[in-house]
């Protein structure tokens, strides 16, 4: 634990710079590592605390509560599981007496710039988090009524885009009868495509970085072939690796980030519709005929799907049901798949038998019987290559 030290006094606690906004996402592109970020995120979602673990922060101060017991949302418990300190409830009034930059103190709640109180929260641990996250589960089923009644609504904005592809764009990139390969960022993201690897070796599948996914992709040594996301979002070198860049947009045409496109002097294809980037990129792999669609880093359990918030929960829901038939996710993927048996191992193989044939027959005294020993042993390799494949 860091100590603010004062001449000869040592004060108890954890210091850093503080990074300060009410909106998270502003904050996530200042946050690193070591900063103590102040925001205000009301029942704090899994996606956004791996990214404040990835940036490295050393504590997290809420002013509002975290879990606020709607549903069991996973930010929190992600936050603690890591070493983040949490401090819920803090209060808005946190954000008109700190700047953005400014040395902090956080001990035991209280958050303080040199010797002044800022505020005081409520320290999360494990143990509370689990306790909230028991009461929180009761708010489930006044989610789920809620998810029902988006899910009607977005079925009546996105029916043709759901039932007959209205809308899906153009690409360049060819997908059909080929499987493909769905990236998102996640904490599991670098891990799963670590057991992928000799998968993608064999298959060759078009690799699709979906946001910061495309940024793993290449942080895993691999070469997006298609990205899809807010570009800004997305490093200066993933965009100009050569790989296609579909941008989605609001239904009424503006897209997001597309101005950061125009200032690299690429090309984009923008994508109107409603939904996540992810629920995007399984419908354009779906609609390009992909044999078969691998996510990474794409989470689907109904905790998960709630945890995302009521808009986007029911988008990715109907998506899923739309292209279900293709889906497999790498998890699952890694626990059935068996690499391919590749020609130069088999050749490989026929070579050191045949040498082995070779010399017995030398070394034997069936020498008026070579012929149909050299059909018999050849029958035989061929059957048994037949049987391989």
């Amino acid at each position: 634990m860091k100590l603010l030290s004062r001449g000869s006094r040592q004060l108890p606690g954890i210091t850093g710079s503080a990074r300060v906004s009410r909106q998270t996402a502003e904050v996530l592109s200042r946050a690193g590592n070591g900063d103590i970020v102040v925001v205000d995120h009301p029942d704090l979602d899994r996606k956004t605390a791996d990214l404040l673990v990835q940036a490295g922060v050393a504590a997290v101060v809420n002013a509002s509560a975290s879990i606020s017991g709607r549903y069991p949302n996973l930010g929190p418990e992600v936050l603690v599981n890591s070493g983040v300190v949490l401090v819920d409830a803090i209060g808005d009034k946190v954000f008109g007496r700190l700047k953005d930059g400014a040395k902090v103190r956080l001990d035991e709640g209280s958050l303080f710039v040199g010797d002044d109180l800022i505020g005081t929260g409520t320290v999360q641990n494990q143990e509370s988090v689990s306790d909230l996250m028991i009461d929180a589960k009761a708010g489930m089923s006044a989610q789920l009524e809620a998810f029902a009644a988006n899910a009607i609504e977005y079925m009546k904005r996105e029916r043709s885009l759901l039932l007959d592809g209205v809308g899906i764009p153009e690409i360049s990139t060819d997908m059909e009868n080929r499987q493909v390969v769905l990236v998102a960022a996640s904490a599991d993201t670098a891990q799963e495509l670590k057991k992928l690897r000799k998968y993608i070796a064999d298959y060759r599948p078009v690799l699709v970085g979906v946001d910061a996914g495309a940024d793993a992709l290449r942080a895993a040594g691999h070469k997006p072939d298609l990205i899809i996301g807010n570009p800004d979002a997305i490093s200066t070198e993933s965009l100009t690796s050569k790989a296609e860049v579909v941008v989605p947009a609001h239904t009424d045409g503006h897209a997001p980030g597309i101005e950061r496109i125009q200032d690299l002097g690429l090309g984009a294809v923008t994508f109107p519709a409603s939904g996540t980037s992810e629920d995007l990129a399984l419908l354009l792999a779906d609609a390009h005929d992909a044999s078969l669609i691998v996510t990474v880093g794409m989470r689907t359990t109904l905790t998960d799907l709630l945890d995302r918030g009521q808009g986007n929960t029911a988008s990715s829901f109907l998506v899923r049901m739309r292209v279900a038939n293709k889906v497999v996710e790498a998890a699952a993927l890694t626990k059935l798949y068996r690499a391919r048996v590749t020609w130069w191992a088999v050749m490989l193989l026929i070579i050191a038998a045949t040498v082995a044939i070779v010399v017995a027959l030398l070394v034997s005294d069936v020498s008026g019987t070579y012929g149909d020993l050299i059909r018999q042993w050849w029958n035989d390799v061929t059957a048994w290559v037949r049987n391989l494949f």
